[in-house]
């Protein structure tokens, strides 16, 4: 699978992802000690949803305008990341920027917070630096999971390493694998998100068991799938894998996970979104 950011920006993968990634960070800022944000695979940062190549899958019409079409409050803190890089248009506008983990993180950062990105792609680590132009972020250009254990443990008291991968390589999951259980053994109190692709669950679920077997004690597990059965051979949804995500987010994420399915859910399938714990 193909995942560049570029090709799928702002479709229901995002939503879900970056309406999780605010919940998540606004929850640990609850306390005030500092916490250094950490993206692994940035991408390009900000998004032209009239551009080519997010114009060529058009994927946006099912996540960022079904998110904006919706006006369930649940969601407004994600339309209002959207629509503070869409600055000119008006708040029920549908946006024509979308902005990448790394904008949205830029504009939750309070000033005791550090923000850290990769993207190894020399081509968008280049318009990377031009979306983070004027925001405190630290641009790295190596190796994601090189830089994921080099980082850690975090300068500051509390952090947060998101790893979003292309998965164009076919050991990218075992490379995840192997990372998360050397990064715990480094950190153990730190959080992680992984966002996943959804092809076929029993695919997944392999992978599920194999992360279980590495005894993490609090592993969390997002999936949202989108129809009401696989679709053979297409993308079925997307999940993410959080590592000690704290109480405040997950006692908010049943609500916010409905509105969600509600708002995203493909025409003729109710969809499906759940959050589970993996560990044993």
């Amino acid at each position: 699978m193909n995942y560049r950011h570029s090709f799928h920006a702002g479709n229901s993968a995002d939503v879900v992802k970056h309406s999780l990634l605010i919940a998540l960070i606004r929850a640990l800022q609850l306390k005030d000690s500092a916490l250094t944000l950490i993206d692994t695979h940035a991408g390009c940062g900000l998004y032209d949803l009239e551009g080519e190549e997010a114009g060529r899958t058009g994927e946006a019409t099912q996540g960022v305008l079904r998110a904006f079409a919706d006006r369930n409050p649940l969601l407004d803190d994600y339309r209002a990341a959207v629509q503070a890089v869409n600055v000119e248009a008006d708040a029920l506008d549908m946006p024509r920027l979308y902005p990448g983990s790394p904008r949205i993180m830029a504009e939750l950062l309070r000033p005791q917070d550090v923000l850290i990105l990769n993207e190894k792609h020399p081509e968008d680590a280049y318009a990377l630096r031009g979306a983070m132009r004027g925001t405190p972020a630290a641009v790295h250009e190596r190796d994601a999971y090189e830089l994921w254990l080099a980082m850690l443990p975090t300068r500051t008291p509390r952090g947060v390493v998101v790893v979003d991968p292309p998965y164009e390589q076919t050991d990218e999951r075992s490379r995840i694998t192997a990372t998360l259980a050397a990064a715990h053994r480094k950190w153990s109190h730190g959080v992680t998100v992984i966002w996943y692709p959804l092809k076929e669950r029993s695919t997944h679920a392999l992978w599920k068991d194999k992360l279980r077997q590495l005894g993490i004690p609090k592993l969390l597990t997002v999936e949202h799938w989108l129809y009401d059965a696989d679709q053979p051979g297409i993308y079925n949804g997307a999940g993410l894998f959080i590592v000690n995500p704290p109480y405040a987010f997950t006692q908010g994420l049943p609500p916010l996970l409905e509105a969600l399915r509600a708002a995203l859910a493909p025409e003729g399938h109710r969809g499906e979104i759940t959050a589970a714990w993996l560990s044993e």
